[in-house]
């Protein structure tokens, strides 16, 4: 009888050393239901690739509809590859002084089970950050569309990822300075990665200068469904994109959501009004751009505001954007030649700044953290807005010569006339027969 009694002691016994080793922390276990949601939210926000080359090629001519697709999709390519090997390490390495990461997860050879501060794994934490890492240079492949060499843009794109874009993730989402010290907030990249990459945009359109023979403000898109189909996607993955970076399965990620949808609902909307009253009847681009507009606009502040504040973020952002875009083409006579910076670069400086008032609990916001307030978080947004914008204009000019010495930027007259999908892809790019 007491041979028995002593077997469950015994067995008990023998589990202490692993709960108690569960318990002090060397066993990290991640939370089922975070890591399916962000696992999730990756596949939705990649939808946003496809979504973006068509956004892009419905808004050129079309000679050049599958060159700006292919350029998209190079940029994209090659930046995921770079952030696995080293961008990642830059960027959510281990902190040091704050101004980039260790180089204990180069190749993600040094990843912990779970991501510090979160419940999902680390591997998952770095897909889900690949994809703003990938598509944010990218995205500007709309400013340089119809005249940038496409050696030029995979070669810039790269070095652009790690050198303009590692750095920024990591002041602001890393760990680093931006964040810990200024006191900068982002949610899902309205400064890391709207404001990075219109900023660049701006730098490179008035590099390449304007395209031979084509009114600013006044080419006719190739295809405005495919337009709307682009934008469409970008909607859901940018829903995606924003859920995700709650990093957990909770109210956050659905507030999060909600905001970025009625943002781009009340954008595009907006978008549509201005047209007819500015030009005399809304267009289909129109809705599509607006929608991005807002997009935009609410990527620094959706998981921080409420929804009604989302609003008010997509109208202003649809009237500051549409405006901004007049404004860069007729008077400052830069040829960002799909508005890359006059839509997402002004778009995510706005929220960012709008993101001060807004985050009072008084009108909805999650409230500000110790020793903030109104102003103090508005001088942080300022900040974190000017480092950033100077970051990406220094940093981009260098990187264009240096890609420059490889490639030049742009293709001939002639590559330029004839198209350069015939030019970069070669004559079978539209032979079907």
């Amino acid at each position: 009888m007491t041979k028995q009694r002593l077997l469950p002691i015994a067995a008990a016994l023998a589990l202490l050393p692993g709960a108690a080793l569960a318990q002090d922390g060397r066993i990290d276990v991640a939370d089922g239901g975070d890591t399916a949601w962000l696992l999730a939210s990756c596949a939705l926000a990649m939808l946003a690739l496809p979504g973006l080359a068509l956004f892009h090629a419905g808004r050129v001519r079309r000679k050049n509809v599958l060159s700006v697709m292919v350029q998209c999709g190079a940029i994209f390519a090659l930046a995921s590859i770079l952030w696995i090997v080293v961008g990642y390490t830059l960027g959510f390495g281990e902190v040091g002084g704050g101004w980039l990461g260790k180089g204990n997860a180069w190749m993600l050879i040094d990843l912990g089970n779970v991501r510090q501060g979160t419940a999902v794994p680390e591997s998952v934490f770095a897909l889900f950050q690949l994809v703003f890492a990938a598509l944010a240079p990218a995205l500007m492949a709309g400013a340089w569309a119809e005249r940038a060499r496409l050696g030029w843009v995979v070669v810039f794109g790269g070095l652009w990822s790690l050198v303009v874009y590692a750095p920024v993730a990591h002041w602001v989402w890393g760990g680093g300075w931006l964040a810990e010290s200024v006191g900068t907030l982002d949610w899902a990249g309205g400064i890391v990665v709207q404001t990075s990459a219109g900023v660049t945009a701006l730098v490179i359109a008035i590099m390449l200068g304007r395209r031979k023979g084509v009114p600013l403000g006044h080419v006719i898109p190739h295809s405005p469904a495919l337009t709307i189909a682009g934008a469409a996607l970008l909607w859901i993955g940018w829903l995606g994109l924003s859920g995700g970076s709650a990093l957990a399965a909770n109210d956050d990620a659905a507030a999060a959501i909600l905001a970025m949808h009625v943002s781009a609902a009340s954008a595009a909307l907006a978008w549509l009004l201005v047209e007819r009253v500015t030009a005399g009847k809304p267009t289909a681009v129109g809705f599509a751009t607006g929608a991005i507009a807002g997009i935009a606009t609410v990527s620094p502040a959706a998981g921080y505001i409420s929804p009604g504040a989302a609003i008010l973020f997509g109208v202003a952002g649809a009237l500051a954007c549409y405006f901004a875009m007049e404004l860069v083409r007729r008077k400052l006579k830069v040829d960002d030649a799909l508005g890359i910076f006059a839509v997402n670069g002004v778009g995510g400086m706005l929220g960012s700044l709008l993101l001060a008032p807004f985050l009072s609990q008084g009108l909805g916001g999650i409230g500000y953290g110790e020793g903030m307030n109104p102003i103090a978080q508005l001088v942080a947004q300022a900040a974190g807005l000017a480092v950033v914008a100077v970051w990406a204009a220094v940093g981009s000019v260098i990187l264009a010569l240096m890609a420059s010495l490889a490639f030049p930027m742009r293709v001939s007259e002639d590559a330029e006339r004839d198209g350069l999908d015939a030019a970069s892809l070669g004559e079978r790019a539209w032979d079907f027969d």
